[in-house]
C-alpha cells in the first residue's frame, strides 16, 4: 500500500517527482481549472448559456468528478508529505484543501435540494464557492507561491501599514463628520457613513455621491486626497521590497558557483 501511495503523490506533486507524468497531470489539471472559470464567466451571459447549457452542465460534471477524485487522493497521500506525515488530520484544513474541498462543495449541496428544502438565495450564495476553482490553479503557479512567502517574511510591516491607514480612516471620517453634519445631515449622517467618503477619498476614487461643501470640510478633503496619494502606496511599497529581496537571495542561492568555469563565486 505504501509503495502505490507514495506512486500516486509523485504524480499529484510534480515538483517532488518532475517526472512526465506528474507535469501531463498538472498540464490537465490547469487545462480544467481554466475550462471552469471560463464556463463561469459564459454562463453569466443569457444567451450563451441557453445555447451551450448542456455543455456547461456536462463540464461542471466531469470536473466535479475529477476534483473530488483528486481531493480523495490528496487527503490519502497527505501523509507521504513530510510535514503531514504524522498528523495526516491537519491536511484536511490546510488552506489548499479548503479550496479543494469548497470547489466542489455547490455541486453535492444542489444534489441535496432535490430532498431538503433549501432557501435559493442561500444556494446561489453556495454556487459563488465554484470561484474557489480559481484559487486552485495557485497550487501549480510558482509565482503565486513566491508572493505568499513574501507576505509572510513583510506580514509584520504589512499589517502596521493597513492599521495606521484603518486608524486614519477613522479620523478623518470623524473629522469630516462634525465640518459637514449641519450642512448635509442626510449624507453625512454619521461617522460610519461617512467613512465611505474617507474610503473614496484616501483610495482617490471620488465617486462624486458625498462631497463636502463647507469651507472646513473642503480644506479637509484637500489635505486627505493629497495625503491618500502616498498612504496607500505604502503597503504596496513594503511588498514591492520583499519580492525584490526574495528574488535577490533566491538569485544568490542560485548563482554560489560560476556559470561557465564553476567555481564557487565569493557572495
Amino acid at each position: 500500500m505504501a509503495p502505490l501511495r507514495k506512486r500516486v503523490y509523485n504524480l499529484l506533486e510534480p515538483s517532488v517527482s518532475n517526472s512526465r507524468a506528474s507535469r501531463v497531470i498538472e498540464l490537465l489539471l490547469i487545462t480544467l481549472i481554466f475550462l471552469n472559470i471560463l464556463a463561469i464567466v459564459l454562463e453569466s451571459v443569457k444567451d450563451v448559456n441557453a445555447e451551450y447549457h448542456h455543455v456547461f452542465k456536462l463540464l461542471e460534471n466531469v470536473s466535479v468528478l475529477i476534483f473530488t477524485i483528486e481531493y480523495i487522493l490528496r487527503i490519502w497521500t497527505s501523509a507521504e508529505n513530510p510535514k503531514y506525515r504524522f498528523k495526516k488530520r491537519y491536511y484536511i484544513f490546510s488552506g489548499m484543501a479548503v479550496i479543494d474541498f469548497l470547489s466542489i462543495l455547490p455541486f453535492y449541496l444542489e444534489l441535496v435540494v432535490g430532498f431538503v428544502p433549501i432557501d435559493l438565495l442561500f444556494l446561489r450564495i453556495i454556487r459563488l464557492f465554484r470561484l474557489f476553482r480559481v484559487l486552485k490553479i495557485a497550487r501549480y503557479l510558482k509565482a503565486l507561491n513566491i508572493m505568499q512567502a513574501v507576505l509572510r517574511e513583510r506580514k509584520e510591516q504589512i499589517f502596521v501599514s493597513i492599521m495606521f491607514i484603518l486608524f486614519l480612516l477613522l479620523v478623518v471620517s470623524t473629522l469630516m463628520f462634525y465640518a459637514e453634519n449641519e450642512a448635509q445631515p442626510t449624507k453625512f449622517s454619521s461617522i460610519p457613513a461617512t467613512m465611505w467618503w474617507g474610503i473614496e477619498t484616501l483610495t482617490t476614487v471620488g465617486y462624486g455621491d458625498l462631497v463636502p461643501i463647507t469651507t472646513y470640510g473642503k480644506i479637509l478633503g484637500g489635505m486627505i486626497s493629497i495625503l491618500g496619494i502616498g498612504l496607500f502606496a505604502l503597503p504596496a511599497g513594503i511588498f514591492s521590497s520583499g519580492l525584490t529581496e526574495h528574488l535577490y537571495k533566491s538569485n544568490k542561492k542560485k548563482f554560489k558557483h560560476c556559470p561557465h568555469c564553476g567555481e564557487e563565486l565569493d557572495m
